[in-house]
This record gives structure tokens, C-alpha cells and sequence, in this order.
């Protein structure tokens, strides 16, 4: 497994809408594993591929409680309502305040092409709805509602 650079705001390739994965190869199973090794050295909670430079429908997330691949993801329904702060490992250091759906459900296909469908609330709506936006070419900054702040080194690590 290896570390992968992550773009940071600015970059052109986090304005791009990602492509869809037709196959799962070796190398789509590399870049999964290489995504969550640089995730977790960072201390995030989600990644999408556009994040690291490929533009590629895949989002990786470790809210704590089992870690997630989601390949071709989309959105099927959202409820609900919850405002918080936000982080990113494309925009490291601040955070602002974003309102998120209260629940998701989502469908996507594993490291093994099998479909599956997720409903999230919480933290983990937050996390899908965050990551998934970014294949999208979209930036939680694009939806902070106020300014960003600054944050210190121990809320970093909670960044997405």
C-alpha cells in the first residue's frame, strides 16, 4: 500500500465530476487500499478518489464502526435535518458550519462489485453526503454557512 497526496482547495481536479467505475481491477483494489492508508495517516473519517487525484466514483469512510467502500455511490433518499461543523483533508485546518440530511439512504457497490444499500444517521449521513459531493466536484465550502475557522490540532483530527 502506498500514500497518496492529497489535493487541497485550489486544485482544478476538486471542481471535476468523477467517472464511473465499470470494473473492479487490481489496480481499482490498490487505489481503494492506498485511500484508506492515506485516510487514516491523516486522521480523517472519508475520502473520495477526486481527493487524491483520480477521478473515479469511489468514497472510503471509517466513522468506528467498520470501515466502508462505496463504488458508484448515489443518494437514494434523505430525511431529516442536522446543522454541525465540518472538516476536510482538502481544505486542512478549518472547519465551518454545514446543514447535512439527519438520515441517508444510499446504494453503492463493494470492493467486489456487489451491490448493497446503506441507511446512515448522524455522523455517517454527514460523512456520505460530504464524501459524495466531492464526486460531484463540490466542496463543503461551497455549502458553509458563514465563514470557515481556523481549528486546532486536536479537531483536526476529526476532519472528513
Amino acid at each position: 500500500m502506498a500514500l497518496r497526496n492529497i489535493r487541497v482547495l485550489g486544485d482544478e481536479i476538486l471542481t471535476k465530476k468523477a467517472k464511473e467505475v465499470k470494473a473492479v481491477t487490481p489496480h481499482i483494489k490498490e487505489l481503494v487500499d492506498d485511500m484508506f492508508d492515506t485516510m487514516y495517516e491523516a486522521n480523517g473519517v472519508g475520502l473520495a478518489a477526486p481527493q487524491i487525484g483520480v477521478l473515479k466514483r469511489i468514497v472510503v469512510i471509517d466513522c468506528g464502526d467498520q470501515p466502508l467502500v462505496l463504488i458508484n455511490p448515489q443518494i437514494l433518499e434523505t430525511s431529516g435535518e442536522q446543522t454541525g461543523q465540518e472538516g476536510c483533508l482538502s481544505v486542512p485546518g478549518k472547519v465551518g458550519e454545514v446543514t447535512r440530511p439527519l438520515h441517508v439512504k444510499a446504494s453503492a457497490f463493494d470492493i467486489d462489485m456487489n451491490e448493497y444499500t446503506i441507511e446512515a444517521d448522524d455522523l455517517l449521513a454527514r460523512c456520505i453526503c460530504h464524501e459524495l459531493d466531492h464526486l460531484e466536484g463540490v466542496v463543503y465550502v461551497d455549502k458553509v454557512e458563514g465563514e470557515l475557522y481556523d481549528v486546532s490540532d486536536e479537531a483536526e483530527e476529526i476532519d472528513e
